[in-house]
């Protein structure tokens, strides 16, 4: 497969289309958390089916910084707070997990969740 591209031309990688392709994942815009669990893909930039940090010269040079800074973050947010649903919404039945894009991919409904302080 090859293309001609006209020099001085801007090219774009489609990382959502490459991370939604049916031809690496199952279900690819199913919610499935667990399917990562026992991955050895690395999202570093060499297992293209999965890119959040970008590959190559062009990749986050701070993806370790962000790594540990987000699980940080998270373990916090997690142990400060008591999490419940909001009365009415019964399992996932009622969990809207519809993307919208933009400058990056994003729930298109917010999640709605009701967080009371941990003491």
């Amino acid at each position: 497969m090859g293309y001609d591209i006209a020099a001085g031309t801007q090219a774009l990688v489609n990382a959502w289309a490459i991370s939604t392709d049916p031809s690496y994942w199952d279900q690819p815009l199913g919610f499935q958390p667990e399917r990562f669990s026992k991955s050895s893909m690395n999202i570093k930039g060499h297992d293209f089916q999965l890119i959040p940090f970008g590959a190559g010269r062009r990749g986050c040079s701070g993806i370790g910084f962000v790594m540990a800074l987000n699980e940080l973050v998270l373990a916090n947010i997690v142990h400060q707070f008591d999490w419940s649903v909001p009365s009415g919404v019964v399992g996932d039945q009622t969990l809207d997990m519809s993307q919208t894009t933009g400058l990056t991919v994003h729930k298109k409904l917010s999640l709605v969740t009701l967080a009371s302080p941990n003491v």
